[in-house]
């Protein structure tokens, strides 16, 4: 600066009164920058700000005075044999990767294990765990993963988190796998939920890995940062020595919200120029700076100097910095706002206007009038574009064929409504994320609010293979068609967008599965309730058996999948798995699919889907009203983690109300003991040796009229033969599928699974 003004000073020029206030300006901006810097440290200047090449932002710290509280703790430490120190959480073994102020912390977690030799012998194993105090996993960034040719992965809540989520990943050699690809076969993935702190991840083999031992020795479990990870047929042989994988954190202040602490400035995190945002999906709030400023929001923002750069100046004339923002005026001889953009005058000359100047401007005026027609044209070339592809869509996921066999149909039947993409989107509010009541491996469920005031749920489901599509058709045609006031009815479908929505009428009091396992609620499930639930389910499966117009197996009944309304009338859902049945066939050769737990083992060995086995899913929904207890749960002894096999040796041993609910040991003991035969023989393991639904129902129906006609004796007991169903099947033809997930809703689609029929320790 002094060498320009001694230039000017050789040159003869003077300072203008313009020039000394924009040195006044700067000088004072830069007094400003220091001063605020000052104010705003709250921390020791004498902190260590990078470990091991990972910078430390407060509010993380290492040392005394260094962090904002005790979650926000970092330890610097060397440990041999490593020649350079590693950023730890508080005082854990959990190394930190990377620190970013937009709420992410990048972190490294275990990997889960179990080996066996070549004769199957298990070796020392591990199980992956999550115990953290603060900061939980990131659900939309992190994927649980496993991987192995004959393995299945399991993550479950700890400390009260009750969920439980897995999936499989089967192959019978390296020819079948592919690198990247990580669908099932020889890798699988599935979400986590939301604010998960602690849980562990396990992982197991059904045959101790002896028919792939040559290429894939082990099972690894782990979640892992989805971005980060790239599955390799290599992992097979051995994760490449791996121990470690990267996973990301969501973190926040801990627990308040902006309200909360703003209440205390003391300790208020949010320092000067900052503002405070509080998050759904991480307890506690975060800062950013506000607008104009920049910096750290936790030890205060600074003034943004927008006139510091002249390649980036906002003015067309001088610019001004004000704290927090700027000014612009136009130089003598010109007049307007002085600013750039669209919406600014600028600066224009103060003198008459010369022929050139008018032809410029007329020049100037037929660009912006040929700039608005082209926008113009693009903008309807673009609505033409947008309506050709709802066309294309709509024949896509058949559309001419649902109208053509609606068209057919008597026009008084009330049959499935077309809805159009414009209607759903402003249902659901264009499908904002407050409106999502379930996920699940098919889709995404939303609710929405008709204009008519109707509440409804609508199912945003993923891919759906063309060739299925007629299937599809038929498939809707038929549900909707379904009045039964037991089942989820379904009210029609959109085929405009790329992959079809369903729409479903709403129910609001959570499912079965929610009111069974859960302390709170099953307290209010009597046995008359419980009962009454029971017996309004095999109905719907026996209409939907033996009374449709076309037969419907469902494929996957269980508790999850049994909604209640207000006044705990069941009503069955999710027919997203659920096949057709010609009349003139009795049985269907499919892909297995179903889930653990639930799964008929008859189904499982001979890919032969029958009416029989949503009889056998049935049977264990009776004993989870029976017991209380989950169909399938790590947590339990080995004897007792399938619950259809624990339930079938204690009526074996006569220990039946040992293990019943004890809200219900002193009910009606007859009824107990008749509805746990009932389930026995849905439980039996030949298909032809089951009731079928018409007569499981029946049955039920007259086990309720107990209760009120005491005097007339029923024979609901008739002969039936004991069922093994301990002993081991062999050489199981399992069928991979790569589609997994899991949902707390009924309309969602369940995790398909393929299980053996029992489990080995330790899986």
């Amino acid at each position: 600066m002094t060498k320009q003004i001694e230039r000017e000073r050789e040159m003869g020029s003077k300072w203008n009164p313009s020039e000394i206030m924009r040195m006044m300006l700067a000088v004072g901006q830069l007094l400003l920058i220091l001063a605020s810097s000052s104010s705003s440290q709250t921390v020791s200047s004498n902190c260590q700000e990078t470990c091991g090449g990972v910078a430390v932002p407060y509010p993380f710290g290492i040392g005394e005075g260094c962090f904002l509280n005790e979650y926000f703790s970092i330890r610097c430490n060397v440990t041999p044999p490593a020649s350079a120190p590693k950023p730890y959480l508080w005082n854990s073994n959990i190394e930190i990767l990377n620190i970013s102020l937009d709420g992410e912390l990048r972190i490294h977690t275990y990997i889960g294990k179990d080996c066996y030799t070549e004769s199957g012998v298990r070796l020392p194993h591990s199980t992956a765990f999550a115990r953290l105090a603060a900061f939980p996993l990131s659900s939309t960034k992190n994927k649980f993963t496993a991987i192995g040719c004959d393995t299945f992965g399991l993550i479950e809540g700890a400390n009260g988190r009750g969920f439980s989520s897995g999936c499989l990943s089967v192959c019978t050699g390296m020819e079948d796998v592919k690198d990247g690809a990580c669908n099932g076969i020889g890798c699988c993935q599935t979400s986590i939920p939301d604010m998960l702190l602690k849980s562990n991840a396990s992982v197991g083999s059904w045959n101790n890995h002896t028919n792939v031992w040559s290429f894939n020795p082990c099972s690894y479990a782990f979640i892992v940062e989805e971005k980060s990870f790239t599955f390799s047929r290599e992992d097979l042989r051995g994760m490449r020595n791996r121990t470690l994988v990267p996973s990301v954190l969501d973190w926040a202040v801990w627990k308040e919200t902006c309200a909360e602490a703003a209440k205390d400035p003391a300790t208020f995190a949010c320092k000067a120029h900052s503002e405070c945002f509080d998050f759904a999906d991480v307890p506690g709030y975060r800062c950013n700076c506000s607008s104009g400023y920049e910096g750290n929001p936790y030890l205060g923002c600074v003034d943004i100097d927008e006139c510091g750069d002249p390649a980036k100046n906002p003015c067309d004339g001088i610019c001004h910095n004000v704290e927090g923002s700027y000014t612009c005026s136009c130089r003598k001889g010109y007049h307007g706002d002085g600013q750039k953009g669209e919406d600014a005058q600028g600066c224009i000359a103060d003198r008459k206007s010369s022929p050139l100047v008018v032809i410029l401007v007329g020049v100037g005026v037929g660009i912006v009038v040929l700039l608005f027609t082209a926008g113009f044209l693009y903008l309807g070339l673009k609505k033409r574009k947008l309506i050709r592809l709802k066309e294309q869509y709509f024949k896509q996921n058949g559309g001419l064929l649902l109208q053509q066999q609606l068209h057919e149909r008597d026009r008084t039947t009330n049959a499935a409504k077309v809805f159009s993409a414009e209607e759903l989107e402003k249902a659901t509010e264009h499908y904002d994320q407050s409106r999502i009541v379930g996920r699940g491996g098919f889709g995404t469920v939303y609710k929405g609010i008709l204009p008519n005031n109707i509440v409804v749920a609508i199912k945003k489901s993923k891919l759906v293979d063309e060739s299925q599509t007629e299937q599809f058709i038929n498939e809707v045609i038929v549900l909707s068609q379904i009045n039964h006031r037991n089942v989820v009815k379904l009210l029609g479908c959109c085929l405009e967008t790329e992959v079809p929505l369903l729409v479903y009428e709403f129910v609001n009091n959570g499912t079965l599965f929610d009111h069974i396992h859960s302390p709170s609620k099953s307290s209010k499930m009597s046995w008359e309730i419980r009962l009454r639930i029971a017996s309004e389910s095999a109905g719907v499966l026996s209409y939907l058996h033996s009374a449709a117009s076309i037969p419907i197996i469902h494929r996957d009944i269980k508790s999850t999948n049994i909604l209640l309304d207000a006044n705990y009338t069941a009503k069955v859902a999710d027919f997203g798995a659920s096949r057709l049945v010609p009349l003139d066939q009795d049985e269907l050769s499919t892909m297995v699919q179903g889930t653990l737990g639930y799964l008929d083992p008859e189904y499982l060995h001979t890919s032969q889907l029958t009416e029989k086995s949503d009889v056998y899913s049935f049977g264990v929904v009776l004993v989870e009203l029976l017991t209380g207890k989950k169909a399938l749960s790590f947590d339990r002894p080995e004897e007792e983690r399938s619950l259809a096999m624990y339930f079938l040796s204690a009526l074996k041993e006569d220990r039946l109300f040992q293990i019943v609910e004890e809200l219900i040991v002193n009910e009606d003991n007859e009824q107990v003991r008749k509805v746990a035969n009932l389930a026995k023989r849905c439980l039996r393991l030949k298909g032809e040796e089951r009731p079928t639904m018409k007569e499981v129902a029946i049955e039920l129906d007259a086990i309720r009229a107990m209760a009120n006609h005491p005097w007339v004796s029923i024979n609901l007991n008739p002969p039936e033969e004991t069922v093994h169903l301990l002993g081991q099947m062999t050489d199981p033809i399992v069928y991979a599928d790569s589609s997994t997930g899991t949902t707390n809703t009924g309309y969602t689609d369940s995790m398909k699974n393929h299980v053996m029929p029992s489990v080995s320790s330790g899986r």
